[in-house]
């Protein structure tokens, strides 16, 4: 065009200096590709809990004055797959009771139902004889404290991580119940204490010492049910010991649901329910189902087997 005389060398110029500098941002949007893909799969997943059917809860009613738990012929599905086929159990006031099987097996998805995080598709979950669904939401929750293996702190100071388990709390709350978590000490050797923010999800501490504050913040909620979801499985040997110390004074006086994998912190509950396949396949206590001789005994002997072994 310039050869041809229509367009005029003052705008072929800037044409090829514009052309040049269109690289640059053109490399810059593709650099956000990744992003763009981040952001669709993200919005996909909000959308998609958005969209999820609301669990039916009254607004108003008053708290169950027992705390003795029942599931009844309780079924459960993740879309289309059932994963628990009619689990019947009872858990008197009071009691130690384990859930124990195979990875996979149900027992996180019962736990999660009693702590009414999901809703049962068949039968039902009874608190001091009331369908939980007939339970107002808020009620419900301040019967439970929750410990799992991968709980969730804010990126906010200890103190206040603590205190979300009772907003009410005082300071000199918080602290006694770290003391009785042991987590004090290792609370104070940090930069700021209490006030030392812990960083996205808890990121500026180990394992173990998140652990410990889930469990202050637990103890500070002081709630009637306990239920703990294997809050040991990740964390090495001496974390573990120090959130076992942390977990029997939790435990103290409550109604206890424990998931273990290790039976040997297991073997002093009333009833050991062992699940397969999402089906009860076996109850008990410690002796009672070593005496059976069945899937229990064969998971204790392997693990017991599995404690001589030496490289």
């Amino acid at each position: 065009l310039a050869r041809g005389g229509t367009l005029s060398s003052s705008h072929f110029v800037m044409i090829i200096i514009l052309s040049v500098g269109l690289v640059t941002p053109l490399i810059t949007l593709m650099s956000y590709g990744d992003d763009f893909q981040t952001m669709g799969t993200i919005m996909g997943e909000v959308r998609a809990l958005l969209n999820a059917p609301e669990m039916e809860r009254p607004k108003e009613g008053d708290s169950p004055e027992q705390n003795d738990l029942m599931l009844r012929d309780v079924h459960f599905s993740y879309k289309e797959k059932e994963v628990l086929h009619g689990i019947s159990m009872e858990i008197p006031e009071g009691s130690f009771v384990a859930l124990v099987g195979p990875s996979g097996s149900g027992k996180s998805t019962i736990a999660r139902l009693i702590a009414s995080l999901w809703d049962v598709e068949k039968g039902g979950i009874f608190l001091g004889g009331k369908d939980i669904r007939e339970i107002p939401q808020e009620v419900y929750s301040e019967k439970f404290a929750f410990v799992s293996q991968d709980n969730y702190l804010f990126n906010r100071s200890v103190r206040e991580n603590i205190r979300l388990g009772n907003p009410a709390a005082t300071d000199s709350e918080v602290e006694e119940v770290a003391r009785k978590a042991g987590c004090h000490d290792f609370i104070l050797s940090l930069e700021k204490g209490y006030d030392t923010l812990v960083g996205n999800a808890g990121g500026h501490l180990s394992g173990g010492e998140r652990q410990r504050i889930s469990i202050a913040r637990a103890l500070l909620k002081d709630a009637p049910i306990v239920v703990l979801d294997e809050p040991t499985a990740a964390l090495d040997t001496e974390s573990e010991r120090a959130v076992q110390q942390a977990i029997e004074v939790l435990v103290k006086n409550r109604t206890v649901i424990v998931i273990a994998h290790r039976l040997s912190t297991i073997v002093g509950a009333q009833q050991i329910l062992v699940i397969d396949h999402g089906h009860a396949m076996e109850r008990g206590s410690h002796a009672e189902l070593l005496a059976h001789g069945g899937r229990y005994a064969t998971m204790w002997n392997a693990q017991q087997q599995a404690r001589q072994w030496r490289v």
